[in-house]
């Protein structure tokens, strides 16, 4: 029976952080001096909507909500059905929103999300991914900031997890199967 760990680094953690706060520039440019409401899709944007939000300036007053969503399980594999499994605490119509993702696969959760949060009248909605995968793309999805582009290999670590696991390793990892 095959068993997984984390192999070599894909991205280190000094490439994360210039990266993150090349983001956050970014970010500051466009809503310099708007409010912002940044929704984190728990559990794995957690620690990157945390370094996102501390690397802007005080000029872009920001505030937080987070939504869960499931649609792993403990697979490698996404299953394709989104069901989310806590929603947002802040009223989000009129408001400017960035949802803050760890990384998009097949682009479906983010469809999905875009989907019911326009529903409720928000006065924009952009996305904040710190990992793209296009190779899995399934639906269309405009990430309006994105902080790395990788080929197509399951990774943990910097938020990221498998079944729980490798969150809280500071570099992103390539998941390894072992024998």
């Amino acid at each position: 029976m095959s068993s997984y760990c984390p192999g070599e680094i894909l991205i280190s953690r000094e490439k994360i952080s210039c990266r993150v706060r090349e983001l956050a520039v970014e970010i500051e440019k466009d809503f310099d001096g708007e409010p912002l409401l940044f929704i984190g899709v728990l559990k794995g944007s957690v620690i990157f909507l945390s370094d996102l939000a501390r690397c802007l300036n005080s000029k872009v007053p920001v505030e937080l909500d987070f939504l869960a969503v499931s649609s792993y399980g403990s697979s490698t594999k996404s299953s394709g059905v989104v069901k989310i499994t806590k929603d947002l605490d802040e009223e989000i119509t009129g408001r400017k929103v960035l949802i803050v993702e760890d990384i998009v696969d097949t682009g479906l959760t983010l469809h999905y999300l875009t989907s019911i949060l326009g529903e409720r009248s928000p006065k924009e909605i952009r996305i904040c991914s710190l990992l793209d995968k296009p190779e899995r793309r399934q639906v269309k999805i405009d990430i309006n900031y994105r902080g790395f582009e990788i080929p197509d290999e399951f990774v943990v670590g910097y938020g990221l997890d498998f079944s729980g696991r490798w969150r809280n390793l500071p570099d992103i990892h390539v998941l390894r199967t072992t024998s």
